[in-house]
C-alpha cells in the first residue's frame, strides 16, 4: 500500500479530494454516498460500479433500499480510506449522472 502523500501545507491530500465529491460522507474509515434512482438505473449504475471496482481491486457494498441506491466504499476493520476508493467514489459520481440523464 502506498503511503498518502502531504502537500507543503500538511493538509491530507485524501481529505481534499473528499471534500471535493459533493454528496459522500465520511463516516470513520468509511465513505457513504444514497444516490436516488429506479430499478432501472439502479441496475445500470450497479453495472458500472462492478466494472470499475473489479479494476480498482476495491469490493463496494451496494444496496437498495427505499427508491435509493446505498454505496459504501471502505473497510469496516479500521484501515484507512485508500486513494482507490476516492477514485471510485468519483466515477461513481460519473456514472450516475450517465444513468440519471439517459433514462
Amino acid at each position: 500500500m502506498r503511503s498518502r502523500r502531504r502537500r507543503s501545507n500538511g493538509a491530507d491530500y485524501l481529505n481534499d479530494a473528499i471534500a471535493l465529491l459533493g454528496g459522500w460522507t465520511r463516516d470513520g474509515v468509511q465513505l457513504r454516498r444514497d444516490l436516488p434512482c429506479d430499478d432501472s438505473q439502479h441496475a445500470a449504475l450497479t453495472e458500472r460500479i462492478k466494472v470499475a471496482a473489479d479494476t480498482l481491486a476495491i469490493r463496494p457494498s451496494i444496496r437498495r433500499v427505499d427508491g435509493h441506491t446505498q454505496i459504501c466504499l471502505g473497510s469496516s476493520d479500521g484501515v484507512a480510506i485508500t486513494d482507490g476508493e476516492v477514485t471510485l467514489a468519483a466515477r461513481i459520481e460519473d456514472f450516475y449522472r450517465t444513468v440519471v440523464q439517459r433514462s
